[in-house]
C-alpha cells in the first residue's frame, strides 16, 4: 500500500497530523547483541502502537546494480542483505549507508512494519508499531522474504514462526497444531476464554487497528472452523484477515458475518 504525505507546503503547519517524518522524531533505540539473529535493536522508550519509529534509509539504486551486488555479495559468500525494494524499479541499499533501521530483525509476529509513503514527489519508507511496545522490547517487522538462494532458516521464536525466512505470509504453511496453539497460547497468557455477546458491528464500529491480534469466534455451521484470530485490515475493502485454528486464512466483510470478540 502506497501513502501519502503533505507535502512540506502545507499549511497547517505544525498541527498537521498528516506528515509522519517530517514532524516525528525518531524513537530511542539501542543496537544490541543477539544469541542467533547477529545484531538487533530493542526499544529505549515506550512506543505506542501506530507511532513512527524510524526511517529506512540508505543508497537508492535500480535494480540492474541491486542484481549485480547481490551476485557479488554471494560469491563472497555473505549472508546478511540490507535491501528493501522500492517498487520494482529502485532499491534502498542499507549495507553501506544506512541508519539503525537496518538492525532491526525479522519476526513472523513482529510488532512493527514498514509502510511506503509519498512525501514531497519521492517514496519513502518508514517504520511503523503495529501495537505498544515497552522499553527494552526488541523492533521487529516481517521481512516478507524473496529468497535469493537457498531458503534461510528463521530464529523468531514466535509462536506461529514459518520457520524459513523465504516463506511468504500471504502463503503460510502452519499446521493445524501450530494455529491452535497460537489461539490457545494467547488465551492461557490472560488466563481463560470468555465468549463476550455477539455483536455484528463492534468491530466495524471500532479502529480497524485497534483489533489487530484479537480472537474472535464467527458463529457457523457445527462442522466449519470458527474460532481465528485478525491478522490484518485492509483498507480498500474494508475486510479483515482472519487466521483460523487450523491455520487457513480467509478476508472477511465482519459487517456480513455473525461473530463476537473471545474476551481474554
Amino acid at each position: 500500500m502506497l501513502l501519502s504525505s503533505c507535502s512540506t507546503g502545507c499549511k497547517c503547519g505544525i498541527s498537521c497530523l498528516n506528515k509522519p517524518f517530517q514532524s516525528r522524531p525518531v524513537k530511542k533505540m539501542k543496537l544490541v547483541k543477539t544469541e542467533k539473529c547477529g545484531s538487533g535493536i530493542v526499544a529505549d522508550e515506550d512506543i505506542k502502537q501506530g507511532e513512527f519509529v524510524i526511517e529506512y534509509v540508505g543508497e537508492v539504486i535500480d535494480d540492474k546494480t541491486c542484481e549485480e551486488r547481490l551476485w557479488n555479495m554471494k560469491h563472497r559468500g555473505e549472508t546478511n542483505f540490507y535491501l528493501c525494494e522500492i517498487n520494482r524499479d529502485m532499491v534502498i541499499d542499507a549495507t553501506y549507508k544506512g541508519n539503525r533501521s537496518r538492525y532491526i530483525n525479522h519476526s513472523c509476529c513482529p510488532n512493527t512494519e514498514m509502510q511506503k509513503w509519498i512525501i514531497d514527489g519521492e517514496t519513502r519508507i518508514g517504520i511503523f508499531a503495529t501495537c505498544d511496545i515497552k522499553k527494552g522490547e526488541h523492533l521487529t517487522y516481517d521481512y516478507q522474504f524473496v529468497q535469493f538462494g537457498a531458503d534461510q532458516d528463521c530464529h523468531c521464536g514466535a509462536v506461529g514462526c514459518r520457520r524459513k525466512l523465504g516463506v511468504k505470509p500471504t502463503k503460510p504453511k502452519m499446521s493445524s497444531d501450530a494455529a491452535l496453539k497460537l489461539v490457545a497460547y494467547q488465551v492461557y497468557q490472560n488466563g481463560g476464554l470468555h465468549v463476550g455477546s455477539s455483536n455484528v458491528c463492534t468491530l466495524r464500529g471500532t479502529c480497524s487497528h485497534n483489533c489487530i491480534g484479537e480472537v474472535i469466534r464467527i458463529i457457523r455451521p457445527m462442522n466449519e472452523r470458527s474460532f481465528g484470530i485478525i491478522k490484518h485490515f485492509d483498507n480498500f475493502s474494508q475486510k479483515h484477515l482472519i487466521m483460523f485454528e487450523d491455520g487457513a486464512v480467509e478476508f472477511l466483510d465482519m459487517t456480513k458475518e455473525d461473530w463476537e470478540f473471545v474476551t481474554l
